[in-house]
C-alpha cells in the first residue's frame, strides 16, 4: 500500500506530534528524580544491613529493622514509579507516531490517539502519587530520627 505524502500535511503531522514531546521531558526529568533516590534508598539499605551485623542491642536492631522496612516501602514505590513513568513514555511515544501517521498519511488514528495520550498522562499521574508516597514516607522516618534526639521540652538539665 503507497502512502501519498505532501510537504504541507508532513509539516502540520510534525505540528501535531511535537506537543506531547513536551510531556516526555517532563518524564525524563521525572526518572532522573526518582531513579536517584532509589540508588540513595539502595546505598542506605545496605549500609544499615552492614551495619546491623555488628550490633547486639535488641532496641538498636529494632530500630535498624523498622527502618529497612521502611526503605523496602520506599523502593516498592519508586519502582513503581519508574514503571508508570516509563509507560507513560511509552504510550506519549506511540501517541505522537499515531499522531504523525494519522496527519501525514491520512489514516483514521485519531482515537487511539487520543486513548493513548489520556493513558499516558494517567500514568504520569499515578508516578506522582507514588513518588508523593514516597517522599512522604522519607520525610516521616526523618522526622522520627529527630525526634527521638531532640532533648524533651521543659526538662531540667
Amino acid at each position: 500500500m503507497a502512502f501519498l505524502l505532501d510537504n504541507a500535511s508532513i509539516t502540520h503531522g510534525i505540528q501535531l506530534a511535537v506537543a506531547p514531546v513536551f510531556l516526555l521531558t517532563a518524564v525524563a526529568g521525572m526518572i532522573g528524580a526518582v531513579a536517584g533516590r532509589l540508588g540513595r534508598i539502595i546505598d542506605r539499605g545496605r549500609k544499615l544491613e552492614e551495619d546491623a551485623e555488628h550490633l547486639s542491642d535488641p532496641a538498636h536492631l529494632e530500630r535498624v529493622a523498622q527502618e529497612l522496612r521502611s526503605l523496602r516501602v520506599r523502593g516498592r514505590l519508586s519502582n513503581g514509579c519508574i514503571g508508570l513513568l516509563t509507560t507513560c513514555a511509552f504510550l506519549i511515544g506511540v501517541t505522537i507516531i499515531l499522531l504523525f501517521l494519522g496527519e501525514a498519511a491520512s489514516l483514521r488514528t485519531s482515537q487511539y490517539a487520543i486513548a493513548g495520550f489520556l493513558l499516558g498522562v494517567v500514568s504520569f499521574l499515578l508516578a506522582l502519587l507514588c513518588f508523593l508516597a514516597e517522599t512522604l514516607i522519607a520525610t516521616r522516618v526523618l522526622n522520627f530520627r529527630i525526634a527521638a534526639k531532640a532533648p524533651l521540652q521543659g526538662a531540667s538539665t
